[in-house]
């Protein structure tokens, strides 16, 4: 095709991927990940969002402020998805022989769950076929958790049971990607994804840091409150290995020897992202951290003063009255409000024997700071608290409050790759729509990623058929299971009848299951996903697709069938 550049035979795997994005797609060809963020920002319907009256003003709040319009945004408009029924099954047998040639089946099953991935103990001690719904099926049996571009996402309004749009992690990952840079103006070099076997997230630098976590944002402050909901979003980067950082500069992939991410940024998320993961002592750290980790309540009371007296309170009392109370133990401001709701019979006259004073170590600590980096004096340093007699409990609390105050995630390797850095791509803040097109398009020679961005965007008039008709022949399997009962009379009436309405626009074309998932599609789409459907029936067959810029022309045995088109393309293809 003029104009489009040529698909090495190498590659034409890591290009058909580009169209399905599975999540095992994007373990294997890191590319694809920023390729989708690239998919979105050439997509309207973020650009259409600067339009709705909930963005305002946007441009006169600072960065902060507009991220948390844009996250009460997505709330509003999207739900986490993780159903393996909406993008269908495959073997793991079929895919370790699709990707051998680019990773053994050993480093594979270290970068997936499904492949014998066991990172987080949480997931495993559940059993992590069953705790995804897999142990209906056979041991060899995976989803494919394909990641929705944008459009795909809205579109899940049209399937039952969903009320609005909809999406795994990776797919909000990279949505938010997009619209951080559209919506807010926040530089691209500013976001980094991060991809563990089990989740994605992104790292922004904007003041202390902001974690994405699905459609949620944590602050530096609400990494260290000690709630369920961030320990929910600090489980991948306590637990997981991260498989990929990136961000419009480039990737690191911990598996493979080159990385295309400057050496300069990889230092800076580095230790941008260390600040954010650690804080200094004080009472409410300390609190919080009793929070978080409840099994160390029994190990500490708290001092009270009542009508002149002191009293000792074990501290897990307190923080079984937090629970559906407006005050805090961490909160300095509310704590004596909590205690004067407890019963004073909860309360001691004396010191409780074995158990360490809250107030008292919080003093201890803040006069005497202790360092992540001192391992090696812990052990000295528990000897001068005198507040517990038991040293097992002193240094069992002190290393546990350590690991609390900062983390040590499992990066890749810097020192341990190539860089080979591309020409970059100069998308800056204040770009329209229309330049970011023109500045990807003019990039694809020169920046594979850009190239590929046109692929997830399934856009077939700036793209090689042979990946999306690829992509939509072998990893389209909801439509074929689902009309697998369908004689061949019912499954041509079925997708002839359904509404000629694309859930992308323009030039950008549904797969089959797309097409099936929320029951429309073009013309063009609805005889590709009839041509995926007969071929699997009739493997001997050869099928004729006649593309006009106005209807499609499906072609087999003795049929001859018209869908009408909106999409404007002309193409001759046999499958």
């Amino acid at each position: 095709m003029k104009n489009i550049p040529v698909i090495q035979p190498a590659d034409q795997e890591k290009y058909s991927s580009a169209v399905s994005l599975s999540d095992m797609e994007i373990f294997i060809f890191p590319e694809l990940l920023y390729a989708l963020v690239y998919a979105n920002l050439m997509s309207p319907r973020i650009w259409e969002w600067k339009n709705h009256p909930w963005f305002n003003k946007i441009d006169s709040m600072k960065p902060y402020k507009r991220i948390q319009r844009l996250k009460q945004f997505i709330i509003d408009h999207y739900e986490f998805n993780l159903d393996l029924d909406t993008w269908g099954l495959t073997t793991k047998e079929k895919e370790l022989e699709r990707f051998s040639p680019f990773i053994d089946e050993k480093t594979l099953s270290r970068t997936n769950a499904l492949f014998g991935y066991e990172g987080d103990k949480h997931y495993f001690s559940l059993d992590i076929r069953k705790h995804f719904g897999l142990d209906k099926y056979t041991s060899s049996t995976i989803p494919y958790w394909k990641t929705e571009t944008v459009e795909a996402m809205d579109a899940f309004q049209f399937k039952e049971n969903y009320r609005m749009g909809a999406g795994e992690c990776v797919s909000l990952s990279t949505l938010y990607a997009a619209a951080l840079f559209i919506i807010c103006d926040i530089p691209l070099e500013d976001i980094f994804l991060i991809t563990t076997p089990l989740h994605s997230q992104n790292f922004i630098l904007v003041n202390d840091g902001l974690l994405t976590n699905n459609r949620r944002l944590v602050t530096k402050n609400m990494w260290f409150n000690g709630t369920d909901l961030t320990a929910k979003a600090q489980r991948a980067l306590r637990n997981e290995e991260v498989i990929i950082i990136a961000n419009n500069l480039g990737y690191i992939h911990t598996f493979y020897p080159n990385a295309t991410l400057p050496a300069k940024e990889f230092n800076r998320f580095k230790n941008q992202l260390d600040a954010y993961t650690t804080t200094n002592i004080t009472f409410e750290i300390l609190a919080n951290f009793l929070r978080e980790r409840s099994d160390y309540q029994k190990c500490f009371q708290i001092k009270y003063i009542r009508h002149g007296k002191e009293q000792y309170l074990p501290s897990e009392r307190a923080y079984a009255y937090e629970h559906g109370s407006p005050f805090k133990v961490s909160d300095n401001s509310t704590r004596d409000k909590l205690i004067e709701q407890i019963d004073e019979l909860d309360f001691y006259t004396e010191p409780i024997e074995g158990r360490i004073q809250l107030t008292k170590l919080a003093d201890y600590l803040k006069n005497n700071p202790i360092s992540h980096y001192d391992q090696k004096n812990l052990e000295q340093l528990a000897l001068k608290i005198d507040c517990c007699p038991d040293m097992l409990i002193k240094m069992s609390v002190i290393e546990a409050l350590v690991d609390f105050i900062h983390l040590n995630p499992q990066l890749p390797e810097l020192d341990q790759k190539t860089i080979q850095t591309p020409l970059p791509i100069n998308i800056q803040p204040g770009m329209t729509h229309e330049e970011i097109q023109i500045q990807l398009t003019e990039m694809r020679e020169k920046n594979p990623v850009a190239d590929l961005a046109f692929y997830a965007a399934r856009d077939l008039s700036k793209t090689h058929w042979t990946p999306f008709l690829t992509a939509a022949i072998k990893r389209n399997p909801v439509i074929l299971e689902s009309t697998q009962n369908n004689t061949d009379e019912q499954l041509i009436q079925h997708l002839h009848t359904l509404p000629n309405e694309s859930i992308y626009d323009e030039t950008r074309v549904a797969q089959p299951d797309e097409v099936w998932n929320f029951q429309r599609g073009d013309g063009l789409e609805r005889a590709i996903a009839l041509a995926v459907c007969w071929k699997a029936r009739h493997q001997k067959e050869v099928i004729k697709l006649d593309v006009q810029p106005t209807k499609v022309i499906l072609i087999f045995d003795t049929n001859i069938i018209t869908f009408p088109s909106n999409k404007g393309l002309q193409h001759q293809v046999s499958l």
